[in-house]
């Protein structure tokens, strides 16, 4: 994920996303949207206008643009801050396009770790040269 625009109403992201194909058959997509919770709540809308054509049994990574808004971006962290969690879940829910079939919906659920983050103030480092021997 990587930050594109930082605005005040609404930040906007590149993200790589993997799409998997488990069938015989390559799939010839030209573009998709999508939205992803997380623990319920919205936090970002993407979209893509790119093609890429997945394998049969295979993966390919698209690139796509997503953007969120400063209240569900507020919500997320109010919301992690007051939970007692070492996961956060996610909903992520779509439409793909592909070529000569027409749109077709997707919806992944799952949970990702949040990382520890230590809030204790630190203790501040003696100056340089007042160490003792």
């Amino acid at each position: 994920m990587k930050l594109l625009q930082l605005g005040f109403f609404e930040q906007r992201f590149a993200l790589q996303l993997r799409i998997k194909n488990p069938n015989d058959v390559e799939l010839p997509i030209s573009g998709l949207s999508f939205a992803i919770e997380l623990n319920g709540q919205p936090f970002l809308t993407g979209l893509s206008d790119k093609a890429v054509t997945v394998p049969r049994f295979g993966e390919a990574v698209l690139e796509v643009t997503a953007s969120a808004s400063l209240g569900n971006a507020l919500k997320q962290l109010r919301e992690l801050r007051n939970a007692d969690r070492d996961r956060v879940d996610y909903r992520i829910v779509g439409c793909v396009s592909l070529v000569g079939v027409g749109s077709m919906p997707f919806e992944r659920r799952g949970d990702l770790p949040i990382p520890a983050i230590d809030l204790a103030p630190r203790k501040a480092l003696p100056p340089p040269g007042s160490e003792r021997t």
